[in-house]
């Protein structure tokens, strides 16, 4: 790698003070990576939300730019706007606005903001250039999307709104990503799109996550991990195999950088970096 490739980290926040001490130590371990910034998940109602912001603001204060994720489910102007001023002044200067999850059987956000891009928009208005904002993207489409077209039409209206750039949903296909990119210029949209990128650690959560969240797992992958049982050592070397050359590949084909799902672990992901050299 001729130049750093910019790569940034995601949290969710702990719900214990074990899990904050070991949240700590893992962000530690991480920033020797020079990430251009870490970010802290925001809990689906806000039910992580106090935990988010004090996340948020101490590892800002360690050194490295961190932003919070922002939902829109429940939210109001009111409370938003309070939130956001409490991160102006605690100089957090990046935000990844969200529409967020829908808790089921609810046919809307049940707050003031509608869509994410409602919620960019709000931001822009209101505080002009003062945060960077981030957005959502799903190469794969969004499990709750009509269609891949419309998907796509509803990430250029956030990009539209004021939107910076995009962190995508992860996935494994080279393919898919670029296929979207293409969508997206061909609208012309040119904010960045970073892949995000998951690990490989464990098989049974990371089915379960991708279930859930619409993100695919390709049937040799699938197979090729379910063949290992509980043997975690090859897992996670299959994991770091695969996904190493995901990376390599999407950097080749000029992705801009790399945002990673941490779990809040150090090691896969360091180790993926240490792959790529």
């Amino acid at each position: 790698m001729s130049t750093p490739v910019p790569v940034s980290f995601e949290f969710f926040p702990p719900k214990t003070d074990a899990g904050y001490d070991k949240l700590l130590s893992v962000h530690t371990e991480l920033k020797t990576a020079n990430p251009e910034f870490f970010s802290v998940t925001y809990g689906a109602g806000g039910s992580t939300q106090e935990r988010t912001i004090n996340t948020v603001i101490e590892l800002n204060r360690r050194g490295v730019p961190t932003a919070p994720h922002l939902s829109c489910i429940g939210a109001t102007t009111e409370t938003l706007t309070g939130l956001l001023d409490h991160y102006r002044d605690a100089g957090i200067e990046r935000i990844v606005a969200l529409r967020g999850d829908l808790p089921s059987g609810m046919g809307n956000t049940g707050g003031d903001f509608r869509y994410a891009s409602d919620l960019v928009a709000f931001i822009r208005q209101r505080y002009g250039d003062r945060f960077t904002i981030e957005v959502a993207a799903y190469p794969e489409m969004h499990p709750q999307a009509p269609n891949f077209d419309r998907d796509i039409d509803n990430f250029v209206t956030k990009a539209n709104a004021g939107a910076n750039s995009a962190i995508t949903q992860y996935f494994y296909s080279v393919d898919a990503y670029k296929h979207f990119v293409a969508e997206v210029r061909r609208r012309g949209c040119d904010i960045p799109v970073v892949p995000g990128i998951m690990p490989i650690i464990n098989v049974s959560n990371l089915i379960r996550f991708s279930d859930a969240c619409g993100a695919d797992i390709p049937r040799w992958l699938r197979k090729q991990l379910e063949a290992c049982s509980d043997d975690t050592a090859r897992i996670q070397a299959i994991g770091l195999d695969v996904v190493s050359t995901l990376c390599r590949e999407l950097l080749d084909d000029g992705a801009p950088g790399l945002h990673f799902y941490t779990m809040n672990r150090a090691e896969p992901t360091l180790a993926i970096l240490d792959r790529l050299g």
